[in-house]
């Protein structure tokens, strides 16, 4: 729905960016530690190299989209953090020659909610007119909801 006042589209009707909010019942210090470890994060999200560091750049491996032209690597850096409540990373596609050169900020943000956490992610970056940006939105929306969030809590679970 759209907000008229603003004229602004909300929650998943924003074309150019996905919304995820999800209760997790761990608190916010173990939530950032699945967020921000590499080991951790590698068992839950996808392997890389990420370091914890304001212009660390790095890569992930997933698996290629070709609907997308996604190659299955992103090419990811830290652009900023506050610890236990805010990180945010740039993604792109690490090989962008081959049709797809969207580049997203992804941002987790994590607030206490009674003995546990609200997790909140936004990933910006797709393009309102651009139809393999739009086909890429609704590919990832429904990955974030249905497959990394549920990994993570997976894995918050099973880590307790």
């Amino acid at each position: 729905m759209t907000d008229d006042a603003l004229n602004t589209p909300q929650g998943d009707e924003d074309p150019t960016a996905v919304h995820v909010d999800q209760f997790l019942a761990h608190p916010p210090a173990t939530v950032w530690r699945a967020l921000t470890e590499p080991d951790l994060l590698a068992q839950w999200m996808m392997p890389g190299d990420f370091r914890l560091e304001v212009g660390h750049r790095y890569t992930m491996e997933a698996v290629p989209v070709p609907a997308t032209n996604f190659s299955g690597t992103v090419q990811a850096e830290v652009l900023a953090y506050e610890p236990e409540r805010m990180l945010r990373l740039s993604w792109a596609d690490a090989y962008p020659e081959r049709g797809n050169d969207m580049v997203s900020t992804v941002t987790w943000t994590l607030e206490p909610e009674g003995r546990g956490t609200r997790l909140f992610l936004v990933q910006k970056g797709f393009e309102a007119g651009d139809e393999l940006h739009q086909r890429a939105r609704r590919i990832m929306g429904g990955g974030w909801k249905s497959h990394v969030i549920a990994a993570l809590e997976r894995f918050l679970d099973k880590t307790d």
